[in-house]
């Protein structure tokens, strides 16, 4: 979803929450201009400053591995971080406590220019189900430490599995307090559903955080250093660097990593940008998104294509199918309309969200799959939502319905292979709890779909989602109104939090009532409990 273009550790002494809150409470990096490029290593090769500056992460896991992610950049808002031309050594360590002590596992690994001085390593031999610590050292300074988690073993039924999901984190439109709420919760999981970043270039004052941004930011990313620069803005927000340090993060992209509303070649404006141009900016796109992510090497790009769709096991409890539904996509139907009546363009057998071999493979992955709950991992919404008040029926062609042949692929497999199929959902910087129908029986209810909030994208939002209508919360009120499968929307910020059992899911909205200041309290504005076995939104507790 588009939001506009800005103007031009002692462990008898912290328990395990006292360690999230202090990781939470870091300083936030000061953003101060430069366009020098003097390294931050002196002649002895130690950093002068902390080349820790864009935090740690780690993500993907599995039983007995995870990727643990940090990048070098002492001076992130400068092309090069900050960094000689040349690899540096990167130590590691993994432990079982939070003063690191006993050491499970160390080793070193070096962090290269070509790769903006980011390492992923993929540590293995851990324990499945166990939570992990962890730190990098180099140069004579060490990072934060943080906590991991691994999955539990292939036919592992655990009691509860704790997730959140969140999306659209527009830096320049507020401050990520959601994040620091987040980094306290001790979860098993992160799943973040894209626009990690805006491709927006960024006013002098930052937007609505009124903080000095360099010149370089002016301009909109296009190229792999402007790019680059980019995730250096955005990783050094103390809530963020806090939420990834505290959960592992299983993550994909939507448009805004690239460009606003592409879709496979396509750009958004054809007119401005050729398809050569689109291709070539993907590429630098794809490789700064890699640099920054705890990604495995399976979804290292090779120039222009990335592999994103994969599927990850919590023992038998969920699974998840992470999608991508932007990068094998035909061009949005009907010019791209956010409600448009009467689009037969919508329901064309050639059209695709999901390219054949996503489909192919995601309904192989769901016939296959044994788990209770089933869940993708999706970016843009997925149930039927009409948008036009009145007898009309208004479909946003960005979305699912566009895409009317996938969207009806899927609900078969839903209805003949998935005993409880969830879809959570990002993009739309709103909260949205919906029933999925049948493609078969008209009305019947056969999954629920969860769609979350936006970080900060949009700034404070409002009770109800209003986008550009004259009558605050209008859009929101009647959409909820007028679709007999859609139960809920609250557009305020935030995130939702998941809580999964053999016998029920519990969804938190968990919401802030502003986003253009620091500190925002947090609430749940609503909670909805799914019982297994009964597809649908059940019982809403508030």
């Amino acid at each position: 979803m588009d939001t506009h273009n800005p103007p031009t550790p002692d462990p008898d002494a912290h328990s395990r929450r006292r360690f999230l809150q202090r990781t939470g409470g870091a300083t936030a990096l000061a953003i101060v201009g430069g366009s020098g490029t003097a390294t931050a290593v002196d002649d002895d090769g130690r950093f002068t400053s902390d080349p820790f500056s864009l935090g740690i992460a780690s993500g993907d896991p599995l039983p007995e591995s995870v990727i643990l992610w940090t990048r070098l950049a002492p001076s992130p808002l400068e092309r090069g971080g900050g960094m000689p031309e040349k690899k540096v050594p990167v130590t590691w360590t993994v432990a079982e406590a939070a003063d690191m002590r006993p050491v499970v596992q160390t080793g070193t690994v070096f962090a290269r220019p070509e790769n903006a001085h980011a390492v992923h390593v993929d540590v293995r031999d851990l324990d499945p189900d166990t939570e992990y610590y962890y730190q990098f050292s180099a140069g004579g300074h060490r990072s934060t430490v943080g906590r991991t988690k691994t999955a539990p073993a292939p036919g592992a039924i655990p009691d509860e599995f704790r997730f959140a999901f969140a999306s659209c984190q527009a830096w320049y439109d507020g401050f990520y307090t959601p994040y620091s709420h987040m980094a306290e919760d001790e979860l098993d999981l992160v799943v973040h559903l894209g626009d990690y970043i805006y491709e927006y270039g960024i006013g002098p004052d930052g937007g609505v955080r009124n903080t000095s941004v360099p010149q370089a930011y002016r301009a909109e990313p296009t190229t792999l250093d402007r790019y680059r620069l980019q995730y250096g803005l955005y990783k050094s927000d103390p809530d963020l660097r806090a939420a990834h340090a505290s959960a592992p993060w299983l993550v994909t992209r939507d448009d805004h990593e690239v460009d606003n509303n592409w879709a496979g070649d396509t750009p958004q404006d054809p007119d401005e940008q050729t398809v050569r141009d689109l291709l070539e900016r993907r590429a630098a796109a794809f490789k700064a998104y890699y640099e920054h992510m705890p990604f495995r090497m399976a979804q290292k790009p090779d120039g222009p294509d990335q592999k994103l769709y994969r599927n990850y096991a919590f023992g038998d409890l969920v699974e998840f199918d992470v999608l991508d539904t932007r990068l094998y996509r035909s061009d949005q139907a009907c010019g791209d309309a956010f409600n448009v009546d009467e689009c037969q363009a919508r329901f064309s057998e050639d059209r695709t969200i999901l390219g054949d071999r996503q489909e192919a493979w995601l309904v192989e992955t769901l016939e296959a799959s044994t788990a209770t709950w089933d869940v993708l991992a999706n970016q843009v919404p997925f149930a039927e939502m009409d948008f036009l008040e009145g007898a009309e029926d208004g479909y946003r062609m960005d979305q699912w319905d566009g895409y009317a042949a996938d969207q009806r692929t899927v609900k078969h497999a839903f209805e003949d292979h998935v005993r409880n199929p969830v879809v959570v959902t990002g993009d739309f910087h709103s909260n949205w709890a919906n029933e999925i129908t049948s493609a078969r029986r008209d009305g019947e209810t056969i999954g629920t779909e969860f769609v979350g909030t936006s970080i900060s994208s949009g700034g404070d939002g409002a009770e109800y989602t209003d986008f550009d209508s004259d009558e605050a919360g209008a859009l929101g009120r009647y959409v909820v109104e007028e679709n007999e499968n859609v139960a809920y929307n609250n557009g305020r910020r935030g995130y939702t939090r998941c809580t999964l059992t053999p016998d029920r899911w519990v969804t938190e909205f968990r919401v802030v009532d502003y986003v253009t200041d620091r500190g925002a309290p947090i609430r749940t504005d609503a909670t909805f409990v799914v019982e297994d076995g009964a597809p649908g939104l059940g019982e809403r507790c508030n």
